[in-house]
């Protein structure tokens, strides 16, 4: 694994801020900046908390990434998000969609279920747990929508689709949408319903995604996902 930066604002690996670095200083993102100031001013809960914000970005490298999932917005109840898309903080009981994800996997793979919803292993093992928007406030998902976090996510998928042979995993129409631009010649996309209760049973229970990963990373020479943790 790459080395990361001891100290840096904001938290994020050197590999990512060599290509994403400038982002920080354009107009829309500076006006994001602004507006989460004035929200936490205003008293406003903003989760993941500000030093986890980018932490997919920090836990797994650019040059360590082999697949990305790609979610939509952080978990919006206390103590949930910590900054990996799916994921939440290891004494927090399992969110519905991640258990669905387990489900899946059990069944793909033959591995038990994991008994809790902490995602780090899969982050360090190079699985980039991407959400599309990185904040949100309490209790109310989808408030930092159009804010500026989609356009910022948009460039970090502009550059991993300039390397080669990666994995996307697209769950639901929004991370679908997400992931139009990216080169279906170069990179493997698998794309199912969302695991949601509301929608898992429309195609993503039986989607085999954790094996097509991982059979398609033998292929390219690379080391599979342990993803049982």
């Amino acid at each position: 694994m790459n080395e990361k930066p001891s100290r840096r604002t904001p938290k994020i690996h050197d590999s990512w801020l060599k290509e994403i670095g400038s982002e920080f200083s354009k107009p829309y993102m500076q006006k994001l900046r602004a507006f989460l100031v004035d929200k936490k001013s205003n008293g406003v809960k903003i989760f993941p908390p500000s030093d986890q914000i980018f932490a997919a970005l920090y836990e797994t490298s650019l040059d360590d990434t082999k697949v990305v999932i790609i979610g939509q917005d952080p978990y919006h109840k206390i103590n949930q998000a910590h900054g990996l898309s799916f994921s939440v903080n290891p004494e927090i009981n399992i969110p519905p969609s991640l258990v669905n994800i387990y489900k899946e996997l059990e069944d793909d793979l033959g591995c038990k279920a994991p008994t809790q919803g902490f995602l780090m292993s899969w982050a360090k093992q190079g699985v980039l747990l991407l959400n599309s928007i990185l904040s949100v406030e309490e209790g109310k998902p989808g408030s930092h929508a159009n804010k500026g976090w989609e356009q910022f996510t948009d460039r970090l998928i502009e550059v991993l689709n300039n390397r080669n042979d990666l994995i996307f995993i697209l769950w639901g129409n929004y991370a679908a949408t997400k992931g139009n631009k990216i080169d279906r010649k170069k990179h493997l996309v698998l794309k199912a319903a969302h695991p949601s209760p509301l929608s898992s049973h429309k195609g993503f229970f039986g989607c085999k995604h954790f094996s097509k990963t991982n059979n398609y990373l033998i292929k390219k020479g690379k080391t599979p996902i342990k993803w049982t943790m």
